[in-house]
């Protein structure tokens, strides 16, 4: 005998409900305890101002596949193992910077100079991002080094790059105002002149293309590449 209809309407509800609550769980399962969500403001309007004047920057990392936050001091540069020494990148903003390579034996060959903000492995290769946001400039750019410590430019941003991070087949990038990702060295910019305008982006921690978080000052931002979704984070 078929169930009557508000017993089906009773299973329906139940069902929805269910689902909807693990949905919910599972978000907030993903934020640590400490951290309520916020209405992202305009950008440069009064709430935009508090969070730029912020003491606070927040990082951000996967361990054990849950999301860790933790409250820094912001640094600069990049290093990376190579060739028995190691590559160092240095940003000291518009007073400029360097990438050069250091031997095991403390011997020093520059590279290049230019604000180096990321030095990194994809792919069995080795890349370097310049970038630079001061006054009313935004500019990066992505290069290849080779075994030889030559270079080659792959291609400009068109605002500059402040925190990368690298999975298996992807490059993610968030940069002064907008949000980047590259896949085959194509480049295509998913999030444009958003908040985190000066709020400088400083990591990037991913569990999937739906749960991408940023580390910045005053709090942190959760992306949904799928939906095109963002909601903000701060501490209670």
């Amino acid at each position: 005998m078929p169930p009557k209809t508000t017993d089906m309407y009773k299973i329906l509800m139940i069902t929805f409900v269910t689902f909807f609550s693990n949905c919910f769980s599972q978000n907030s399962d993903i934020i640590p305890p400490n951290f309520k969500e916020y209405t992202i403001p305009e950008n440069y309007s009064k709430d935009w101002y508090e969070l730029n004047h912020s003491p606070n920057d927040y990082s951000v990392k996967i361990v054990d596949g849950k999301l860790v936050v933790d409250k820094i001091k912001p640094t600069s540069g990049s290093e990376l193992k190579f060739k028995g020494g190691k590559l160092i990148g240095k940003n000291h903003g518009e007073w400029g910077g360097e990438l050069i390579f250091e031997s095991k034996n403390k011997e020093i060959k520059k590279i290049k100079s230019g604000n180096i903000v990321k030095i990194f492995e994809f792919q069995n290769k080795i890349y370097f991002i310049e970038g630079l946001a001061h006054l009313g400039i935004s500019e990066g750019t992505l290069f290849e080094l080779k075994d030889n410590l030559d270079y080659v430019k792959l291609f400009d941003f068109d605002d500059a790059p402040e925190a990368i991070e690298v999975t298996k087949d992807k490059i993610y990038i968030a940069s002064h105002k907008n949000f980047y990702t590259i896949e085959n060295m194509s480049k295509s910019k998913i999030f444009e002149n958003k908040f985190w305008t000066s709020l400088y982006p400083n990591s990037i921690a991913i569990l999937d293309d739906e749960n991408i978080f940023v580390g910045m000052r005053s709090g942190i931002a959760k992306l949904n590449l799928k939906s095109n979704k963002i909601n903000f984070y701060r501490e209670k």
